[in-house]
Parts: C-alpha cells; structure tokens; sequence
C-alpha cells in the first residue's frame, strides 16, 4: 500500500501486466510477469519462486510424464487424506486461536497453491486438475 502510495506511476504497470495474464499466455511471460507482480507485493495466482522450486527439485532418470504422474498421485494423495484429517481429534476449532490446532484451515490455500506450481512445472491446465481433485474428494 505504502509503494502503491509513493510509485503509482511504477505500481499501475504492474498491476495492469499481472491483469493481461491469461491461462493462454506463454509460461515463461507469464512466471516472468507473477516474479514481477509478486516482488512488488502483489498477490498472484500462482507463486513463481514455488515453480522455481519444484522446477529445480525433479527427479533424476524419470521422464517429465513420470513427473507430471507423481503430481497426480500426490492429488489423490491429499484427497483421500482429507477424511482422515477431519477425523483427527486436532481438527477441531479452537477459539482462542481462532482456527485449527493443526493448521488444518490451511490446507486449502496449500493444496491450491502447491497444485497450481505443480501443474504450471508441467503446462498443464490448473483449473482442470483442481476440478477432478474435487471429484476425487467428493467420491470418498
């Protein structure tokens, strides 16, 4: 807000690039424009510096298909996870901290984010992924 205040002529570019981005728009411009967007305090639907990281950390000799599956199964991984969380006795709402004993209020803004840097690794249609994590979650 501060930088907003004092650079406005610097702040409105900004902001007006992380608004053109489209999920059409070429990956790298797009990691290139959130790095920006995101330097300047402005919040993006997909981290870059997460991308970077998961870029950086694939694994030895597999394939990127074998990556982009292990990515899958990681989804399915927390979906069927997700009733046992809200089975465990932590799980419960705590006032006085005004969420869950283990974080568990989190989980969605993680999943969501470490899901969009995954498929993003991969070129691959977030909203799609997302909607069948839903479907899997559901299911069970």
């Amino acid at each position: 807000q501060v930088f907003s205040r004092h650079c406005p002529f610097l702040m409105g570019p900004i902001e007006c690039l992380a608004d053109v981005v489209t999920p059409d728009t070429d990956i790298q411009v797009t990691l290139s424009i959130f790095e920006l967007a995101s330097a300047a305090g402005i919040p993006c639907e997909v981290d870059p510096a997460l991308v970077t990281a998961l870029a950086g950390n694939r694994t030895e000799g597999s394939s990127p298909e074998e990556d982009y599956k292990v990515s899958c199964l990681l989804l399915v991984f927390v979906a069927v996870s997700l009733p046992l969380l809200a089975a465990d006795p932590a799980s419960l709402y705590n006032p006085e901290l005004d969420g869950y004993n283990n974080n568990l209020h989190c989980l969605a803004k993680a999943i969501v984010q470490v899901s969009a840097a995954l498929f993003t690794v991969h070129n691959k249609n977030i909203e799609t992924h997302l909607k069948e994590f839903l479907l899997v979650s559901l299911a069970l």
